[in-house]
């Protein structure tokens, strides 16, 4: 493992500027969820640094409640691909690893939470490599549904970035996570003999600084409950009324764009205030197209730079 000396971490005040001081911390967990942080004698605070990112872990379900990303698109590097999963040595038994990825019947992938594009940025192509490499950790991965439609869930941020920050040198700050709630569903076979619990819903919040000089953030949520229901690889669910109001409301397996109010009570998480551009209480589907890129055509369109758009998301 690379020197922790070089695990510069996730940066509060990335967003700073000389004319503005925002200060983005890490959200607050609830009291339950504070009891069940994973802190250890090397981190104290239960913050776990890497390159550009850091993460806060569950104890009781060896995944990470959130990871904070800060994205610079300014020094974003090209870089040969790693996929390279293995274990964090620094956390050892905290993390599930393989195992999780490989029962009878699996249909998930190893879901990456804060992105390696996201962090595949530094000075140097050496730096965005290993920071690249860095998100490859299984402390990083959540189990997501093979047939999950992320193509919109992907490129939030490279949208955002583009459309929003261009004039404040192209970043933002990243927070996602599962929800883990305590009564999600089981995993229908056990992992090393241990009865585990899946994730049905993904949150992110992407904070950015418009030209105005002020601090933005929106926040978006995805559902996986009806692949884990309709492949049967899940036990069945826990009665609760509630529970079944939320996921009729997210039936559909796509990306949601919803008010931050929504994901801090559903995740147990208070995040620091910005304006929020999205005021509907209700949860409203992105739709993901993808653009044909014209090379002979010179244009300062977004979606002809990115090769796609986002066409209702609210900023």
């Amino acid at each position: 493992m690379e020197n922790d000396n070089l695990y510069n971490g996730f940066d509060p005040l990335f967003l700073a500027s000389e004319e503005t001081e925002h200060f983005i911390n890490m959200p607050a967990l609830s009291t339950l969820k504070l009891g069940d942080k994973l802190i250890t004698d090397t981190f104290e605070s239960g913050v776990i640094p890497y390159f550009n990112y850091s993460l806060i872990l569950s104890k009781s379900r060896k995944l990470a409640y959130v990871t904070a990303s800060n994205i610079d698109g300014s020094l974003f590097k090209k870089v040969p691909r790693k996929d390279s999963w293995r274990l964090d040595p620094r956390l050892k038994g905290a993390q599930w690893g393989y195992e999780l990825y490989s029962t009878d019947n699996s249909k998930f992938d190893r879901g990456h939470l804060t992105k390696r594009e996201d962090v595949q940025w530094g000075e140097t192509v050496g730096l965005a490599f290993k920071a690249a490499d860095s998100t490859f950790y299984y402390s990083n991965s959540v189990p997501q549904h093979k047939d999950l439609n992320r193509d919109v869930w992907r490129s939030l941020e490279d949208y955002i970035l583009h459309a929003e920050t261009t004039k404040r040198k192209l970043r933002i700050t990243v927070f996602t996570g599962p929800v883990l709630l305590e009564n999600d569903p089981y995993l229908r076979s056990p992992v090393n003999g241990e009865s585990v619990r899946v994730p049905t819903f993904f949150w992110k919040i992407v904070y950015f600084v418009k030209d105005d000089g002020q601090l933005y953030r929106v926040g978006f949520l995805m559902s996986q409950i009806s692949l884990l229901q309709n492949d049967e690889v899940v036990e069945e669910l826990e009665s609760d009324n509630s529970q079944e109001a939320l996921f009729l409301e997210f039936k559909q397996a796509g990306t949601y764009q919803v008010n931050i109010s929504t994901i801090e009570e559903l995740a147990e998480l208070s995040f620091e205030s910005a304006i929020e551009p999205f005021k509907d209480i209700r949860p409203k589907e992105l739709i993901f197209k993808e653009i044909d890129i014209d090379p002979d055509l010179e244009s300062d369109s977004l979606e002809q730079a990115l090769g796609f758009r986002i066409d209702n998301i609210c900023l």
